[in-house]
Order: C-alpha cells, then sequence, then structure tokens
C-alpha cells in the first residue's frame, strides 16, 4: 500500500481525533528502567460479564478477593476487549487487532487445521528476552493441530490447562461439532490423572504450585486463563461445586446461582494465589492483570447465565456488552492508585504496556503494533495516546464497529440481531447489601491491608459509585437503528448504554468513522479459518483432542480412502 495510507491508518486519522478528543497529549519521556523487572501475573475470565464481579455495583456475586484487589489498584472503566475468546486472546498474546493476524472471524475449533501464525512473536517471547521465567495455566485456544502452535513452542515454559475453547470442569471433556474428547493437558501429555478434579481447584494449585517453586533469581510471567465461567457441555452446562451453590440461595434462578458458584471458585483461586505471592516476599514487585475475554453470554446465549447489565448486548456483538470487559490492574508499582480509570486501553494494548513495565525498551517493538504501551500514563492518570478503537472487523458476516474518542460506529450486526437488546440481572444493588466486612476479610483483603493498601470503607464505597455504568435518563429508544439497514452513532461517554443512535444529527463524525473504518479495512489480512479436518475427530486419538497435525492419516480414515 502506498507509504501515506499506511501513515494514515496506523498514525491516526487526526481529524477524527480532534474532533473526538480533543488535543492529543505530548508522549511522555522515557523513564529510566529498574533493574529488578517486576513479576507480571495476568489472570484471564472466559466469558465473565461486566455486572459479575463486585466492584461494578452489584452485591449478587461475592467476589471479595477480586475487589479487593481491584479497589486497592485502577478499576479500568473504559477496557475494551474483543467480541469472542479466540480474537482477544490473540490480540493480547500479539498486540494488533486480529484483522492482522487473520483471527478476526468467529473462533478456532478444535479440528481447524491451523493456529495463530507462527510469523508472530508473542508476550511471552517477548518477555523471555528479558529474562523472565513464563508459564500458562489452564485455557489456549490459540492453536493445537500440531505441537509447534502449543503454548510450550510459543515462549512459555510449561503449560497444565487444555488446548480448546472449553470444557467441562470435571471430567474435561469438550463436545463440540458432534465429537466428544478429553482436554486436559500437562505439557504434551494428557493429565488421565486429573479426571475428577474440578478445573477451577487445579488451576489455582498449579498457579500457586508454580509461584512455590520459583526461583526468584529471574522475575516471573504466569498467565492464569481460567476456564469459569464458560459454559460446558450439553448434559451440564454450568458445573460448579454443590456446596457453593447451595450457599447462594440468595440468586433464585438456578442457572444464575450455578453461574455465579463458578465465579465465587474463581475468585477465591486469586486470594490464594495473593496470598502464595505474599508468602513468598513476591508481591512486593508484582503487576496483577485481571481481564474478561469478551462481554458476557447472559440470558442463556451460549446456555449460560452472565449479566452485562446496563450495557447493550452479549458476547460475540460489537454492542458494549460484548467489547467492554470487567479489569483491573494493581501493582505497588503504580503510583496514582485506588481509582476508577476512564482511560482507553484495549487488550493489544498489554503487551507493548507489560514489555516496558518489565522494563523493555518499547521503542524496539514492531512498528505494525497496534498496541501501544499505557503504563506510565496508568501510573500517573496523565491520559493516554490510545484514542481510538478497532473493535473488529468481520467481511464475512458484514459487521464492524469503532470507536473514536466518546464517538462509536456500529455497522452491521450478528445473529439477525436476535441479541441486539440489554440483559440482566441488574443484581442487588443497594449498597448496604455488599459486604464489605467479607472484602475486609478475603485472603486478598488481608493481604491489602497488612501492606497498608486497603482503601477505607467509605473509599470502597465511592469507587464502587464511580465504576458504576449509569445510562442516565436518555433510555427513551427515540432514535434508535438498525445497523443491518444503516450503520448507527453513540456517544458512548453520555450514552454508554447506546439507546440513542446520532447518525443523523452527527453525519460529518458517521462519514468521518465510516473512511476512519475503510482505512483500516484496506490494511485487513483475509481470515484464516478452515473447515474441520476429519483427521482431528477424537476417536481417532483414544477420544482426545489431539495434535492430529502430526501423525500419520489415522489408519480408520486411510481404510475410507480405499473403500
Amino acid at each position: 500500500m502506498p507509504q501515506s495510507r499506511e501513515m494514515a491508518v496506523r498514525g491516526g486519522f487526526w481529524m477524527i481525533m480532534l474532533l473526538a478528543m480533543g488535543v492529543l497529549p505530548f508522549p511522555h519521556a522515557a523513564a529510566e528502567v529498574d533493574s529488578a523487572r517486576p513479576n507480571i501475573i495476568f489472570i484471564l475470565a472466559d466469558d465473565l460479564g461486566w455486572n459479575d464481579v463486585g466492584f461494578h455495583g452489584s452485591a449478587q456475586i461475592p467476589t471479595p478477593n477480586l475487589d479487593a484487589l481491584a479497589y486497592s489498584g485502577i478499576i479500568l472503566n473504559r477496557y475494551y476487549v474483543n467480541p469472542i475468546c479466540t480474537p482477544s486472546r490473540s490480540a493480547l498474546m500479539t498486540g494488533k487487532y486480529p484483522i492482522h493476524t487473520g483471527m478476526q472471524h468467529t473462533v478456532l475449533y478444535a479440528m481447524e487445521p491451523r493456529g495463530l501464525p507462527l510469523s508472530e512473536k508473542l508476550l511471552p517471547q517477548y518477555l523471555k528476552d528479558l529474562g523472565y521465567s513464563n508459564h500458562i495455566v489452564g485455557k489456549w485456544h490459540l492453536g493445537h493441530y500440531q505441537l509447534r502452535f502449543t503454548p510450550t513452542q510459543r515462549g512459555f515454559d510449561s503449560h497444565t490447562g487444555f488446548w480448546t475453547g472449553h470444557h467441562h470442569m470435571n471430567d474435561h471433556t469438550a463436545v463440540e461439532h458432534g465429537h466428544w474428547g478429553l482436554d486436559m493437558r500437562r505439557g504434551y501429555d494428557v493429565a488421565y490423572d486429573l479426571h475428577g478434579q474440578y478445573t477451577t481447584h487445579v488451576l489455582g494449585a498449579e498457579a500457586i504450585a508454580i509461584v512455590q517453586g520459583h526461583n526468584k533469581s529471574s522475575p516471573l510471567f504466569l498467565y492464569v486463563a481460567h476456564a469459569a465461567v464458560h459454559s460446558a457441555n450439553p448434559y451440564d452446562f454450568l458445573p460448579a461445586p454443590d456446596e457453593t451453590v447451595a450457599n447462594l440461595g440468595h440468586i433464585e434462578n438456578y442457572r444464575r446461582r450455578k453461574f455465579a458458584a463458578m465465579m465465587v471458585e474463581l475468585d477465591r483461586t486469586v486470594g490464594s494465589l495473593v496470598d502464595a505471592l505474599h508468602a513468598r516476599d513476591m508481591l512486593e514487585n508484582t503487576i496483577i492483570v485481571f481481564s474478561s475475554d469478551n462481554g458476557g453470554p447472559a440470558d442463556g446465549f451460549n446456555d449460560n447465565a452472565a449479566s452485562n447489565w446496563p450495557l447493550r448486548g452479549v458476547k460475540n456483538t460489537l454492542w458494549e456488552g460484548g467489547l467492554r470487559a470487567a479489569g483491573f490492574i494493581w501493582s505497588p508499582l503504580l503510583q496514582n492508585v485506588s481509582r476508577v480509570s476512564h482511560q482507553m486501553v484495549q487488550v493489544c494494548d498489554w503487551l507493548p504496556t507489560l514489555y516496558e513495565a518489565a522494563g523493555g525498551n518499547v521503542s524496539a517493538l514492531p512498528t505494525d503494533l497496534d498496541g501501544i504501551s499505557v503504563w506510565h500514563e496508568l501510573s500517573s492518570g496523565a491520559p493516554t495516546r490510545r484514542i481510538e478503537i478497532l473493535h473488529n472487523i468481520d467481511d464475512i458476516w458484514g459487521t464492524a464497529a469503532l470507536t473514536v474518542g466518546n464517538w462509536k460506529l456500529v455497522k452491521g450486526s450478528h445473529y439477525n440481531r436476535t441479541w441486539d437488546g440489554w440483559y440482566g440481572p441488574a443484581g442487588i444493588r443497594d449498597e448496604k447489601a455488599y459486604a464489605l466486612d467479607k472484602l475486609a476479610n478475603s485472603p486478598a483483603g488481608k493481604v491489602m491491608e497488612e501492606l497498608s493498601l486497603l482503601p477505607t470503607p467509605e473509599r470502597i464505597t465511592q469507587l464502587r459509585r464511580e465504576a458504576t455504568v449509569s445510562c442516565g435518563a436518555g433510555a427513551h429508544m427515540a432514535s434508535e437503528c438498525d445497523p443491518l439497514e444503516r450503520p448507527c452513532l453513540y456517544d458512548v461517554e453520555s450514552d454508554p448504554c447506546e439507546y440513542n443512535n446520532l447518525a443523523e444529527e452527527h453525519l460529518h463524525i458517521l462519514q468521518s468513522l465510516l473512511a476512519r473504518l475503510a482505512d483500516y479495512n484496506s490494511t485487513a489480512v483475509p481470515p484464516s479459518n478452515l473447515e474441520d479436518d476429519p483427521r482431528g475427530e477424537p476417536q481417532h486419538w483414544n477420544f482426545t483432542w489431539h495434535n492430529f497435525g502430526d501423525e500419520p492419516e489415522p489408519e480408520v480414515l486411510l481404510n475410507e480412502h480405499v473403500d
């Protein structure tokens, strides 16, 4: 493409930026690097909704450990991910929008002979260059048909978890496209011995073991990619320990109660991990990031029971409920903490941000990254250089969304608009129902108190109010539009719930965003999706999901060819 066009796409569309945000802040000056590189713990929940954590205003699901970290750190209220699993995980690992790696269309299925392109250098590989010891526990979902696509050949030193997009928490099997197979690995080996052990507990225990066995002469990068709260298999979509479910009797809807129990178990592992880090005197030099990979599947979507209330849409839609993620960053290394950030951050920003926090030279990173480092800005509270986000372009489904400043463009819709609405439950929102004592007495809360980092109850209450999205009085739907008919335009700063389409009132902004979207699309690579390969059917590999591309063609298929 002509150099001027590439500069326009990579550098930004300045007229729109000025329209939307005003004057762009100057980049920060380079800071001196501390020789002691921080430990980095990245905790990724699967399919968690905006309203499924306590720090966003609901008292329905108790998440005291996450809340204690969030209030002691920085709650990211304008933090965006991609609308579904594989695209978000690819952006996290590469620092690139999925349109630039071919991962923009739906998810990677277990029998597809593809993976995240091997030409991409991943976050753990960058950190390996800085001397990090890298470990992943949990879900990968970026390719396994050949071992060269799996975590331990892409920068991680160990992996205990699963390769595909979901599995059952007790038997560790995944049902996909009519096939059933076991998917739990310890490195390359099938972890048959873990059968019957609840996945969240397995991952929590493995994360603690890694911390306890870590040689502190090198920094640690630990990626904890939970299976929770993704739905499982048709015979048991929301598996959770019976005792935990029974203790949540205040949640009348049984499906929602089981979902909540899955989240409670995840929260408990976070508390135990914080305890383990503190016991080894590692916490004072640690960065913890918590994130969902996409918006929550609410109201039965994917047979799940998440809540994005009051945001619009669900997982795999381009509305705020599918894109705006529950997330925070915590670290004693940050300066301006115990606050709610309205700085724009996208999941692709974590690669350069964590690389810079680790002492890496960001200017030496490839120039084609879409992510930008926001480490210094998050620490200080200053505006970031992130003033626009490409949420996705999917030309197969005919959908796209882009935010520039406070303006958001939505073009097209998934599922013929079936999931374009607003879904609860709102949960218990009475501030008196929020258990501040349980937060303070949680493992993470106790550690934060010991480190003198936990805010006062009054400050916690104020932070919860600030982190709770309010849709205001504009919910009159007077100017709703059909994105299948024409693009929609929303001011997501004043109208975060996307009630009022402003396309006709601000036609010049709509046209500018459409032009910007076209610029992005001119740089897109084709989606890499492939048809299922019958070689990957689990019955050929002792009913396991397997790296079928590394093996000779199964005998049963050879016989079929002869017939």
